[in-house]
């Protein structure tokens, strides 16, 4: 029988009732044998079974379960990390912090690599394919009213972050505008207050000019000669180029038509024929028909007989 453990009980004697006393293990035990333990107040625990690394029965449940198929079928390969080309050596999992994340998936990571460099060449040597053909089509894992919810609601989310940005960009600009009145207004109270102060001194005689008055006389001069630096640098306004364009740029346009002493020694072009009205089929003298052949418009009587034949 297991050994009775407990730190502390009572007696069934009389007069010692309910009163605890620390005793030893042997105590225990034999006022446990004797029957003088309430019931209840001390707990028997039993000894743990010891643990003990069965290596012969899981070979045996190994065997019992595995299957002897090819590689093909199985696709295992188990190799630990491959070499970092920094260091030139593998990085063991001793050297690996478990606690540093970087360090812990970069293992994971160099472990899949070496795996796969290990797996690929054996596989093309099967025969067995290793990548998708062009023209390969998956089914989608989601349908597609499923991914157009999903891309209305990114555009919604994108929507609202570009109307957030645009009203604090209002409101930014508000603040800025709000803040430019401000300054001004302070200006313009304080230019007033300048300007009062100098009258009153210019009442009381305390001063001969007035300042305010001479600052805008100047600023106004300036503005003028600025205005009209800017007309001479500005040139003529879009009218005046589509008139200058269509017309011309101008120029002497009285006594143009004069002649001048080149003009009236030059006769090169003169034709008497034309001049006097004597080329072929003018008439004339010996032409047919004269001054009355050059009016070819009828007469009233025959322009009234020509509409009555027409209707």
């Amino acid at each position: 029988m297991a050994a009775a453990v407990a730190r502390r009980g009572s007696f069934s004697d009389s007069g010692s009732d309910s009163e605890d006393s620390s005793l030893s293990d042997s105590e225990l035990q034999a006022a446990f044998a004797r029957g003088e333990l309430k019931p209840g107040l001390n707990v028997v625990l039993e000894e743990r079974p010891k643990r003990r690394n069965d290596t012969d029965g899981l070979k045996q449940c190994l065997a019992e379960f595995r299957q002897q198929l090819t590689w093909v079928e199985r696709l295992d390969v188990t190799l630990g990390p491959v070499t970092d080309p920094v260091s030139q050596s593998a990085s063991t999992s001793d050297a690996v912090d478990p606690e540093n994340d970087f360090q812990r998936e970069m293992s994971f990571y160099r472990q899949a690599q070496a795996a796969v460099l290990e797996a690929l060449p054996r596989l093309r040597k099967l025969q067995v394919p290793t990548r998708r053909p062009d023209d390969y089509f998956a089914e989608m894992a989601k349908s597609d009213q499923q991914m157009q919810k999903i891309r209305q609601k990114l555009k919604s989310k994108q929507e609202a972050m570009e109307r957030s940005e645009k009203a604090k960009q209002l409101r930014a600009m508000r603040k800025y505008g709000k803040k430019v009145q401000v300054e001004i207004l302070q200006r313009r109270q304080k230019e007033k207050k300048n300007m009062l102060n100098a009258v009153k001194k210019y009442q009381k005689g305390l001063s001969d000019k007035l300042d305010f008055l001479d600052e805008e006389q100047t600023s106004s001069q300036g503005n003028k000669k600025g205005n009209a630096s800017q007309r001479t640098k500005k040139g003529p306004n879009a009218k005046r180029r589509y008139k200058n364009q269509k017309f011309g740029f101008g120029g002497k346009k009285k006594g143009s038509k004069w002649n001048t002493k080149e003009s009236f020694n030059d006769v090169s072009s003169f034709q008497s024929k034309v001049a006097h009205n004597k080329g072929p089929g003018k008439g004339g003298r010996g032409g047919k028909g004269g001054k009355k052949a050059l009016n070819k418009r009828p007469g009233k009587r025959a322009r009234q007989k020509m509409k009555n034949r027409a209707r």
